[in-house]
């Protein structure tokens, strides 16, 4: 099963026009950045996933996933609810 969260329009960090967007699959976690031509994408397999943190401002919260390779994903403007969902799910 997969999920997807996509971060608010509102909370700033370049999030306006492109939104950061994590997907979380039974295999990898995505972390999917659009841009005028395309996107970045980094992946990380469930399995290499070393920890996971948020950072929680006064409206948004920002997670930040480390992979034991050394691999850094920071995904910025989540509601405080989702990012404690995509905690939760990384966690697992």
């Amino acid at each position: 099963m997969a999920y997807e969260f996509t971060a608010s329009r509102v909370s700033g960090d370049g999030n306006a026009v492109f939104p950061d967007k994590l997907i979380i699959t039974d295999e990898f976690v995505i972390y999917r950045k659009s841009r005028v031509i395309g996107y970045k994408e980094t992946k990380i397999r469930l399995s290499s996933v070393g920890s996971v943190s948020v950072r929680q401002h006064l409206l948004f919260a920002d997670i930040i996933i480390e992979s034991k390779g050394g691999n850094v994903i920071v995904a910025r403007g989540f509601s405080r609810g989702e990012a404690r969902e995509i905690a939760d799910l990384l966690e697992e």
